[in-house]
């Protein structure tokens, strides 16, 4: 699978599991090493780096980035491997900041 088609696939997951959610594709050049995606949640937001499998290749500043803004609210890296224990992890997140998220 090509990264393109694992984005769509995390995407279509993103609004199934919280409905009404938007979310949007980052300029990769404006700043280099924000993560792709932001998700917008009620009051809630996060960010998702998007890899098509865990061995891929990181961007300089991304691993940064994703914890600077994972202090913040929510980000992680998200890929096949770890996809589902990222989705339960951002689920909590959002419950956190006080909206319920539909399973």
């Amino acid at each position: 699978m090509t990264e393109a088609q694992y984005q769509k696939r995390v995407v279509r997951a993103l609004k199934d599991r919280f409905p009404g959610c938007v979310v949007i594709k980052n300029d990769p050049s404006y700043q280099q090493g924000i993560p792709d995606w932001t998700i917008l949640f009620g009051q809630c937001w996060a960010m998702l780096e998007i890899k098509a499998r865990s061995s891929a290749r990181r961007q300089p500043n991304q691993q940064y980035y994703v914890e600077q803004l994972n202090e913040m609210s929510f980000a992680a890296f998200i890929c096949p491997e770890n996809e589902e224990a990222v989705l339960d992890e951002l689920q909590t997140a959002f419950s956190s900041c006080g909206r319920t998220c539909v399973p």
